[in-house]
């Protein structure tokens, strides 16, 4: 890829029906991996805190592991669409706080979109970040960070009154001043309708295919979560049984003194040995 991918091109894609390919990615290597790909947006999710630090919700993720990440990733991959997800906490406590920390990621990071899950309480949010001169996206549906509250999570909008209301609440997000939607977990039905209702970019997760864009996170498509993905994750890989062979084959060769060998180690100059040795014998 040559120039940065912005979200203007993603609107363009979306006008002349072009599906946006989206990956989740949490460190430098992948994301150096991702950029040699077709992927156009790489999302920083607070799902890291799950699948980097292994624990059983987004929530332990902060605003500093999120920056330092979300800075990783765009070094790795320069030119793709670069979204950053504000963690727990770090927009719910009130909009100059918000405004603040979606500003350290453009800042100190240089995410080009925002991503905030949002209910109809933090329209102010959208707005506020929306006018400080950054781009929004809109996170709907099935909204992680509820977890404690819902203590489970569920399809959306699979009734036509909860179709209704989040199909409300993707306008409100427009409304003040959303420039693109991710909808979760939503029945594809509904999130076909709200992606054909508005303008701006519309990327599904687990939520059908009748969004302008699909996205998974990486070691999902790559097969390294070994059975823990949700429904709607398909891997495209199976990297995990190869990572655990390669590793193996590795132990093996340790333990039978096969590696390093002279080719994987580094040598003394020409001479330099008997010299050393020759050495060695005036200090005994």
């Amino acid at each position: 890829m040559d120039a940065k991918i912005t979200i203007a091109d993603l609107v363009t894609a979306k006008r002349q029906n072009r599906k946006i390919v989206a990956v989740s990615c949490y460190d430098y290597t992948t994301a150096k991996l991702l950029s040699g790909t077709d992927v156009q947006m790489i999302l920083v999710g607070d799902s890291a805190a799950q699948i980097v630090l292994g624990f059983d919700s987004t929530l332990p993720a902060t605003m500093d592991f999120m920056v330092t990440i979300t800075a990783a990733v765009r070094r790795g991959a320069p030119n793709v669409c670069l979204v950053a997800d504000m963690p727990f906490l770090s927009y719910q406590v009130g909009l100059s706080e918000a405004v603040k920390n979606a500003g350290r990621f453009v800042a100190q990071a240089g995410a080009q979109i925002i991503k905030i899950e949002a209910s109809g309480a933090y329209l102010d949010v959208i707005k506020a970040v929306s006018d400080a001169g950054m781009a929004v996206m809109a996170h709907i549906g099935i909204r992680p960070q509820t977890i404690r509250k819902m203590g489970r999570f569920k399809a959306e909008a699979t009734t036509a009154e909860m179709a209704l209301e989040l199909i409300a609440l993707a306008e409100q997000m427009l409304q003040a001043g959303a420039a693109s939607l991710l909808i979760e977990g939503a029945a594809a039905e509904v999130a076909e309708i709200i992606t054909k209702r508005c303008e701006v970019p519309v990327i599904g997760c687990g939520s059908g295919p009748g969004c302008d864009g699909q996205i998974l996170i990486a070691p999902d498509i790559l097969g390294l979560t070994q059975g823990l993905s949700p429904k709607f994750a398909k891997s495209y890989g199976n990297l995990a049984d190869a990572t655990i062979e390669a590793i193996n084959d590795y132990s093996k060769q340790v333990q039978a003194g096969q590696f390093p060998d002279a080719e994987h180690s580094y040598h003394m100059k020409a001479g330099q040995l008997e010299r050393l040795q020759e050495l060695l014998k005036g200090k005994i």
